[in-house]
């Protein structure tokens, strides 16, 4: 750090901080993340390593640049590009939601990332070499980047993982709960691509209201609310709800859904409630795909994709 001013905090979290800092030299400004000294802490760890491992490898325009790794006094320090802001601040400056133009250009962004992790891909290090897709399990606000002349970059690798030929169980506790898809909640550790569409549903429908759409307070709450306002759970997300014993004493709402995208998400643009409706189904198989929904009218309509 001695290169560096720290020129503040910008960010906190399980992990450590992130601060704004500037180089002595150049003068340029970068956002470093201090890692807490926990050499004991083997999943702080992981999430350290595996965040270094998938950045080191990634180069798009709506990525976040790793620019630079050091270690002082035991602690991890990674070094990244300086983006002005993140689209949870843009929602605070925006409370209605995004105006039309900003929405559909920063969720045209924010899909073209994920579709490069989930048709990229990565070498991986250990001893099964092989080149595998990436999921990045956390989409969430407040892992959005957006410069000021508005270019949008996902941030936070530290939960991507590989989907490796094995498929091999994955850990049940990733992204934050409000994005979390339904087969996540019941404990589904097969789970795949599918779970970032889920999450770019959400977003798309918090960037347009202004208002995060399942705002459950426990994953049973979250579950609940995911039956009520999207649909009822598939039958194999049923069993594993009611093999839980905190969720088995709680009944299932039923609750009547219109089939039609418009009537279901009736304040969204007709195009947008499609495109949403599309990465909001319960089963993880009948969900679109980045590739499709950048292919959407929503976004091909006038040109826009090729501006």
């Amino acid at each position: 750090m001695e290169m560096y001013d720290n020129l503040g905090i910008v960010g906190e979290g399980s992990y450590g901080t992130v601060m704004k800092c500037k180089h002595k030299e150049t003068g340029s400004i970068v956002a470093i993340k201090k890692f807490i000294d926990k050499d004991e802490d083997r999943n702080l760890k992981k999430i350290a390593m595996r965040e270094i491992k998938f950045l080191k490898q990634f180069r798009h325009d709506n990525l976040v640049n790793l620019l630079e790794v050091f270690r002082q006094k035991r602690r991890l320090f990674l070094v990244f590009e300086f983006i002005d802001h993140t689209i949870l601040e843009e929602l605070e400056r925006y409370p209605r939601g995004l105006e039309g133009k900003r929405l559909r250009k920063h969720l045209f962004q924010i899909i073209r990332a994920t579709e490069y992790l989930h048709s990229n891909n990565v070498r991986t290090g250990h001893y099964k070499q092989g080149c595998y897709k990436i999921i990045h399990r956390d989409i969430k606000p407040e892992n959005i980047l957006v410069s000021e002349s508005g270019i949008v970059k996902l941030c936070d690798f530290g939960f991507a993982r590989t989907l490796e030929v094995t498929r091999e169980p994955f850990t049940e506790y990733v992204a934050t709960r409000w994005y979390r898809a339904p087969e996540l909640l019941v404990g589904d550790k097969k789970y795949s691509k599918p779970v970032d569409i889920w999450a770019l549903g959400c977003l798309a429908m918090e960037m347009t209201t202004g208002i995060a759409f399942l705002t459950g307070n426990s994953d049973l709450d979250q579950l609940h609310k995911i039956v009520i306002k999207v649909g009822p759970l598939t039958l194999h997300q049923q069993e594993l709800y009611f093999q839980n014993p905190e969720f088995a004493v709680a009944r299932l709402p039923e609750v009547y859904h219109p089939s039609s995208a418009r009537k279901k998400y009736p304040k969204l643009n007709p195009l947008l409630s499609e495109l949403v409706h599309s990465c909001l189904q319960i089963d993880p198989i009948d969900r679109t795909s980045c590739t499709q929904m950048l292919n959407h009218r929503y976004f091909t309509k006038d040109q826009f994709a090729e501006k």
